[in-house]
């Protein structure tokens, strides 16, 4: 999805950004290559620009084999075109060359096969899952079902807007989800009382260090304790090897609600970070994921992921697994709740906890015993862990 920054009769230098594209879920700048003035657009705003693809041209650049020529440079030069040099958002959907054979030997189109692997890739086993769909006719072998089309207008005003490009990737995934895994959540609460205390006693400390102190990297810590002792929820599934993806790291993705949407940048090896250095990484990724500065490599290569909504409110929901990982924590809004303590009604601060898995690699019993040892760990969390050396 392009962004068009400049129109003929601009005059530019080298290095300007001219065109800002998106691809997933990050945007990449695309900066002139040469200095000049704007002749010709040949993108416009909302096009899906592949690689190569020519942006602009501009009068009076020379390519760098005529810069090199004195008498060449000094004649006229036709303006030339800038094309794309990054990879950015494809139309045509991701597989090997053996696959797209294969399809279209059989008629399939792959446009309409979700693809499980990184990045949406399409796999032989996603072929053979669509096909055997196509079989039990839980889809239709022949064009897509076309929604019906309605005039809106006829009952009032109406405003249509294009959806951006950020907003299909998200679509798109989110339906991969919904079609490949089969999810079950696991509701429970935790008392977040020692937490909050924690929290209010070191917060001067950690504000003097430069960072905020909030409940999330706490709730990190706890999480990617229990990851460990369960490494299950840490795996992946690869169903065209048969095999299950053991990870020996701990990358949690981290939901950022933004105007564009939701996007999920990833923090590395959280099982090695201190709690000062989740805190100071997780407001710097949130601030630069909310100005959409983030990069593609911070999107990628979670193994487990956190959605937190209790900035926002709302109690429990259902989060939908982030493949292709196989499991996903959601946190409500904490609430002061009755609950019964050593045989006394007390207030205690409760949070809503919902654990979504893949059912095809967790059983309900490690799901269980998973989300009772994190509310285990969120209610005995160590407070040497938080304090600052």
């Amino acid at each position: 999805m392009a962004t068009v920054f400049v129109k003929p009769g601009d005059s530019i230098r080298k290095d300007d950004p001219i065109v800002e594209l998106e691809s997933e879920k990050a945007v990449a700048s695309i900066p002139a290559t040469v200095g000049g003035k704007v002749t010709k657009i040949y993108v416009k705003a909302g096009d899906t620009v592949k690689v190569g693809t020519p942006l602009i041209a501009v009068e009076g650049a020379a390519a760098p084999a005529e810069a090199a020529a004195p008498a060449r440079a000094a004649a006229p030069v036709a303006p030339r075109p800038v094309a794309v040099a990054a990879p950015v958002t494809n139309a045509e959907p991701v597989a090997a060359p053996s696959i797209r054979k294969l399809a279209k030997q059989l008629g399939i189109d792959l446009t309409r096969v979700p693809g499980s692997a990184r990045g949406g890739r399409i796999t032989w086993a996603d072929v053979r899952a669509y096909i055997e769909r196509l079989q039990q006719g839980a889809v239709a072998p022949a064009a897509k079902p076309v929604a019906e089309k309605i005039d809106f207008s006829k009952w009032g005003p109406v405003t249509r807007k294009p959806l951006t490009g950020l907003r299909k990737v998200i679509a798109h995934r989110m339906q991969a989800s919904w079609t490949q895994v089969a999810r079950v959540t696991q509701f429970d609460e935790a008392d977040l009382t020692v937490i909050t205390e924690l929290r209010k006693k070191y917060l001067p400390a950690y504000e003097k260090k430069g960072a905020r102190l909030t409940v999330t990297p706490l709730i990190l810590k706890a999480v990617v304790g229990v990851l460990q002792k369960h490494p299950e929820f840490n795996a992946s599934l690869d169903e065209e090897a048969g095999e299950v993806v053991w990870k020996e790291y701990f990358h949690i993705g981290m939901a950022v609600d933004t105007e564009q949407g939701l996007i999920v940048p990833v923090i590395r090896d959280v099982d090695k970070k201190s709690v000062l250095q989740l805190a100071k990484e997780l407001e710097e990724l949130a601030a630069r994921t909310r100005e959409r500065k983030v990069t593609a490599e911070e999107l990628h290569g979670g193994t487990f992921t956190i959605s937190n909504q209790g900035a926002i409110g709302g109690g429990a929901f259902t989060p939908i697994v982030n493949v292709p990982e196989v499991a996903i924590l959601g946190l409500g809004r904490a609430a002061l709740k009755p609950v019964v303590r050593d045989g006394q009604i007390v207030a205690r601060l409760m949070v809503p906890l919902a654990l979504s898995y893949d059912h095809r690699l967790v059983d309900g019993a490690q799901a269980a015993r998973f989300i009772t040892e994190l509310v285990k760990a969120i209610e005995a969390f160590p407070e040497q862990s938080v304090k600052l050396s």
